[in-house]
């Protein structure tokens, strides 16, 4: 039987020795971060694994935005699947906004009155929303009639890409590396919001079962897919969903604090998808519990390293 060895630290004193370390370990969260890293780093070094990056909650506000633009830009993912929110603020960022931390003490009625709005310990300011609905507006006027009642928002999002200039544009990166960046539940963020107020006075209209064609056409193309998903909800089950039309994953790793006693997509187990065909039924799989935007970076920092 294998033994469970004990974190040696003057052997681990960089990321990469410390996750190789807890591989080592191979009990509980240490155990489980070590096999996701290794599952990590079988994606990146398979020219032939189609690897998602998909993400819900405030991965581009949490700190994680450089990252995700460094592994489009290297071209170590192939498509991304994003909520809508972190579009928004991937392109808050890109239109000179910036994010906050929330100062100690203060509430959200100070914070309100501030024109400043709260995402747990950090907060936007109103003015850059402000800016972002200028400039979302000015890309729309843009386009002509015909690309405004034609294009998919996998499509509009790439055109969009063409106009940002911040290199650290996960947007930009995406465009520019052809990297498909699909949101099914764009309309739930302020982006879809501004295109519903721009469409009540110029016609406007995205197809999003365009996209799913576009998708469709990429998952049966590919002899391998691997995902690596963080959060869960709808850009996990979109992530998963789309594997069905070739038998499911073949790799994946789910970063998630869903629990699955409710029996939501978010919170699921990965062996539950092969019920569901969205895994293989030989799919190599883990799923580390835990806040994202601490442990994608040591996950990506101890695959690149290997």
């Amino acid at each position: 039987m294998d033994h469970v060895s004990h974190i040696d630290l003057t052997k681990a004193m960089t990321v990469s020795s410390l996750v190789r370390s807890m591989n080592a370990v191979g009990v509980l969260g240490a155990g489980r971060l070590g096999r996701a890293a290794t599952i990590v780093s079988k994606m990146f070094e398979d020219p032939e694994c189609f690897t998602y990056l998909s993400m819900s909650g405030p991965m581009v506000p949490g700190g994680l935005r450089n990252i995700i633009s460094y592994l489009v830009n290297e071209g170590y993912i192939d498509i991304i699947i994003t909520s809508g929110a972190n579009i928004v603020h991937d392109l808050i960022e890109a239109y000179g906004g910036a994010h906050y931390r929330v100062p100690q003490g203060q509430n959200d009625s100070v914070l309100r009155e501030a024109g400043m709005g709260r995402i747990a310990d950090l907060y936007v300011q109103e003015k850059d929303f402000e800016t972002f609905e200028k400039r979302i507006y000015d890309f729309l006027d843009s386009l002509s009639e015909s690309e405004r009642m034609t294009l998919s928002p996998s499509e509009f999002l790439q055109m969009l890409g063409k106009t940002i200039e911040d290199e650290h544009s996960i947007i930009r990166q995406a465009t520019l590396k052809g990297v498909p960046v699909f949101a099914p539940g764009l309309m739930d963020s302020m982006l879809g919001f501004h295109l519903y107020t721009y469409s009540t006075t110029t016609k406007l209209t995205l197809d999003f079962v365009k996209d799913l064609r576009i998708l469709g056409q990429l998952v049966t193309e590919s002899k391998k897919t691997g995902a690596i998903m963080l959060g869960g909800g709808l850009t996990k089950h979109f992530t998963m969903g789309s594997t069905i039309l070739r038998g499911g994953l073949d790799l994946a790793v789910q970063v998630t604090l869903d629990r699955p006693e409710g029996g939501s997509l978010g919170g699921a187990p990965l062996e539950e998808g092969v019920s569901w065909q969205k895994m293989q039924t030989e799919a190599v799989f883990e799923s580390v519990i835990g806040d994202a935007t601490i442990i994608f970076p040591l996950l990506i920092i101890a695959a690149l390293e290997r």
